[in-house]
């Protein structure tokens, strides 16, 4: 029961953020950073048992990590930011709830996801493929997909 509790406070954020993602291009501190605290004390806890504790710290540090670093490279390419921090911070929350084995198969969701939704951004908005458009919403949606999968499939 716990955790589907969890499991709701966790969707319904990804939900919120997706939307202001969606609509401002922005993931808010006040909602990451708290998500990032909740998935960590929860699996240290015992409150869930999604993961371990030690791949939940794993998970959080490799999801900021591995965005962060991206973006970094990217920047030091081009000389602008690729991806956003607030990026970093979601993927960082997801690993901090699912641990670092889930956050590839986010990834590979959350890529495949955002081709496709990203080219119907781009041409619902008009704009060049080289225009931005929010990754965060897909990220969440992968997120998403792992969490009911671990949930609803390996707990069947």
């Amino acid at each position: 029961m716990i955790d589907l509790i969890f499991a709701g406070i966790v969707i319904s954020v990804l939900l919120v953020l997706s939307w202001i993602d969606f609509r401002t291009f922005l993931l808010p501190d006040y909602l990451t950073l708290p998500l990032i605290a909740l998935g960590l004390i929860a699996n240290y806890a015992g409150w869930i048992q999604w993961t371990t504790p030690s791949s939940a710290l794993i998970g959080a540090a490799i999801g900021w990590g591995s965005i962060y670093t991206l973006n970094w490279v990217y920047r030091k390419l081009k000389g602008i930011d690729g991806i956003g921090m607030g990026d970093a911070k979601l993927l960082a929350a997801l690993g901090a709830f699912l641990g670092w084995e889930a956050l590839p198969y986010i990834l590979i969701v959350a890529s495949c996801s955002g081709l496709v939704g990203g080219y119907i951004w781009l041409k619902a908005h008009h704009e060049g493929y080289s225009q931005a458009f929010p990754f965060g919403p897909f990220i969440a949606f992968g997120g998403i997909i792992f969490l009911s999968y671990r949930l609803f499939v390996l707990n069947s």
